[in-house]
C-alpha cells in the first residue's frame, strides 16, 4: 500500500535544516524523517516550482517508506524560499522565469553540499545516501550522480539529461530513469539517446511510460499527472531503491 500513498495522506516528523555551500554560502533544506526516526538519507531535488508542496509530499512518501529525505532550496541564490503552487493562473511563467536565471553548475554543487550534509545527520547513522529528482531535478540528480558519490540516483524525467550526457562514463552508482513517451520537452530521440549512454553501465534501470507526458509524477499539476504511470514508476523506484538503498 506504500506505494500508492498520496503525500496528503503522509504524516511525518518534518524539520529545516541549514546547509552550508561549499563558498560559504547558507541554503535551508526541508527533512522529513521515518517514524522510527533514522534510515538511510535521500537528496530530493525539486522541479522547477521550488520546494512546493508536491515536493515535500515526496520526501514524506520516502520517509513513510523508512529514509531520511531532504530537499534543499536550489533557488536560494535568485530568492530563498521559492514554493510555486503549480495551480496558480501564473505559476508555470514565474517558474521558468527562476529556471531560466538558474546557474546548473552551482546549482548541482549545492545539491552536493546538501548531500555532504544528509550524510553527516545523526538521524543517518549509516552515512549513505542517494539522490533522487524531478524534471529540473532529475537533471541536477544526474549531474550529482557524475560529479559526486550517492550511493545511488533516480532521475524522473531530467530535462538537462540528454544535454549533459558527456558526463555519462562519470556516473558510478546505479541510476534509474523515468521517462513517458508522450513527453513533449524530452521527445523519444533524446530519450534514446540516454539509453544508448548508458548502454555501458551495468547499473541503470531504464523506464518509459506509455501514454504519460512530462511531470507525470505530479498529482498537483492535473494537466501533467498521469495516476496510471506515476503509480508504477513509484513501484519501480520503491524495488530500485530496496536493490541500491536498502535500508
Amino acid at each position: 500500500m506504500l506505494a500508492v500513498l498520496e503525500d496528503d495522506e503522509v504524516v511525518n516528523t518534518n524539520r529545516t535544516e541549514q546547509v552550508r555551500a561549499h563558498d560559504g554560502g547558507r541554503f535551508l533544506g526541508h527533512v522529513a524523517l521515518p517514524d522510527g526516526g533514522s534510515g538511510p538519507g535521500l537528496v530530493v531535488i525539486q522541479e522547477i516550482f521550488g520546494v512546493n508542496g508536491y515536493i515535500k509530499g515526496v520526501c514524506g512518501r520516502l520517509a513513510k517508506l523508512g529514509y531520511v529525505a531532504m530537499a534543499p532550496d536550489l533557488y536560494w541564490r535568485l530568492s530563498p524560499g521559492v514554493a510555486i503552487d503549480e495551480k496558480d493562473s501564473d505559476g508555470l511563467q514565474r517558474a521558468f522565469g527562476y529556471v531560466g536565471q538558474l546557474d546548473f553548475a552551482k546549482a548541482a554543487d549545492d545539491a552536493t553540499a546538501a548531500l555532504e550534509h544528509l550524510r553527516g545527520l545523526p538521524e543517518v547513522a549509516s552515512g549513505k545516501a542517494g539522490i533522487l529528482g524531478f524534471c529540473l531535478g532529475g537533471g541536477i540528480a544526474y549531474m550529482v550522480a557524475a560529479l559526486s558519490d550517492p550511493v545511488t540516483c533516480i532521475s524522473y524525467y531530467g530535462s538537462a539529461v540528454p544535454d549533459a550526457l558527456g558526463l555519462a562514463r562519470q556516473v558510478r552508482c546505479p541510476i534509474l530513469f523515468h521517462f513517458g513517451d508522450a513527453d513533449d520537452y524530452i521527445p523519444a530521440k533524446k530519450q534514446e539517446a540516454v539509453r544508448e549512454a548508458f548502454a555501458h553501465h551495468a547499473g541503470t534501470e531504464f523506464h518509459v511510460h506509455e501514454g504519460a507526458g512530462h511531470a507525470f509524477d505530479n498529482h498537483n499539476a492535473a494537466k501533467m499527472y498521469q495516476e496510471r504511470a506515476a503509480r508504477k514508476a513509484w513501484i519501480q523506484t520503491i524495488e530500485f531503491l530496496k536493490r541500491t538503498l536498502p535500508l
